[in-house]
């Protein structure tokens, strides 16, 4: 017995503080804000956060949470990204206890359920925004409801997910999720997901966790039923009175922790930004990525390459340029006719294979040979009018076609290279 209290005792300093007190102002049912008013927003007592609308273009609206004090103004919670607001829209805490984000026809863009128990809204300093009864307790939080970010006395139950945006501009839903199952095992993957062990990265703990923390000293951790920790997802120590935290499912699929120093507020003169804590998860996501569904880190007939700042890059191979030059997300798409498979052309003539070393595509090869050297392999796809590009290693050859997909720059694959027509 002495034991367990002593266990209980050392994980008391890791649970979030969800039952400290803390000042904040309500805002009254009938309360309502305008996306381009002079009044856009609420702000938590302390002003760290603030709820209410960002310009996100020309005549474009979220309805967001942001960091206020900080020259970012950085997005952590929004709700109409898939849906911008128009200019003239507003969002209002009706009568009935529901928040509405209308546009200017009085059309529902986004809203809260149905609960008639709504007393009153608060925007929190923790970076919540709940709606509570006559109580205090909390009918309807943007933490039961996240978008790709989590802060600190934030939880994750089963079945909650982060989203990924679609860019580092665009709020609208990106092609990664990281998901809480209902069995308890965390994983991240690329939607659409039919089989749900496929996925990039996982803790493997189906049938033992049950709760995400991310706790005030920066812990972010899986714990078992009774709140011990079962796996730590980033462990880095900061301290909250120094530091704005936010830990986000960013755009490329990696799950990254970032700290901000709270004096460098607006005003001060210096110049600060985002700093990242703790390894990223996963370390590698070009290698990570091995699904047979989906396109991986990058779109279709493009690789990925971990850079010297150990973000993914998405690249086009030689020959090809990107669908869409300001999405490199998006693929590559080919720069010439492909090779004609009319009997009477002699196509194959005019075409060569370039190398690119420590390259792989390991997803849709129509055709391997075994026991083979490079020249063979180099001539197999030149005299084949449906082969884009084999891939030889270890005396084996696999023939392709386009679109391929997973494709990703290895150093540690050394005998590995594809070649591509």
């Amino acid at each position: 017995m002495a034991s367990a209290a002593i266990r209980v005792l050392l994980l008391l300093p890791l649970l979030p503080s969800a039952t400290l007190s803390q000042a904040q102002s309500n805002i009254n049912l009938g309360s309502s804000l305008p996306a381009d008013g002079p009044n856009s927003s609420w702000k938590s007592p302390s002003g760290d956060f603030a709820f209410g609308f960002k310009r996100i273009s020309n005549g474009s609206f979220l309805l967001a949470i942001w960091f206020d004090k900080i020259h970012e103004k950085t997005v952590i919670w929004s709700a109409n990204g898939d849906k911008l607001a128009p200019e003239g829209s507003n969002v209002e805490l009706t009568r009935e206890g529901r928040l509405v984000l209308s546009d200017p026809k009085g059309e529902e863009i986004w809203a809260t359920p149905t609960d008639t128990g709504v007393s009153y809204a608060s925007m929190l300093d923790t970076g919540n925004f709940v709606l509570e009864d006559g109580k205090g307790s909390n009918l309807w939080e943007s933490f039961s409801q996240p978008s790709d970010t989590i802060l600190p006395t934030q939880v994750l139950d089963q079945g909650a997910k982060l989203v990924s945006r679609y860019s580092a501009t665009n709020y609208s839903s990106g092609r990664f999720e990281l998901w809480l199952q209902g069995d308890g095992n965390l994983v991240m993957y690329t939607p659409p997901m039919f089989d749900p062990t496929s996925s990039y990265w996982s803790t493997q703990t189906a049938g033992s966790g049950y709760q995400v923390i991310f706790n005030r000293t920066g812990q972010i951790y899986l714990t078992y039923r009774n709140g011990s920790v079962l796996s730590k997802i980033m462990s880095q120590p900061v301290s909250s009175s120094e530091v704005y935290q936010r830990a986000v499912l960013e755009y490329d699929g990696v799950f990254r922790q970032y700290v901000y120093p709270r004096n460098a507020s607006l005003g001060s003169g210096r110049v600060m930004g985002w700093s990242q804590v703790s390894s990223p998860v996963p370390t590698n996501i070009c290698t990570s990525i091995r699904q047979n569904i989906g396109v991986g880190a990058c779109g279709v007939n493009s690789y990925c390459v971990l850079e010297d700042d150990q973000r993914p890059r998405c690249k086009c191979p030689s020959g090809y340029s990107y669908i869409d030059p300001s999405y490199e997300m998006d693929g590559c798409k080919p720069d010439f006719l492909p090779q004609s498979c009319d009997e009477g052309m002699l196509e194959k003539e005019l075409f060569t294979m370039r190398d690119m070393i420590n390259v792989n595509w390991p997803l849709n090869d129509y055709a391997f040979y075994r026991n083979q050297d490079e020249e063979s392999c180099r001539q197999a796809c030149l005299n084949d009018c449906l082969c884009d590009v084999v891939i030889f290693g270890g005396s084996t050859c696999w023939k392709k076609r386009m679109p391929v997909s997973n494709g990703a720059f290895d150093p540690s694959a050394s005998d590995t290279k594809a070649l591509i027509k």
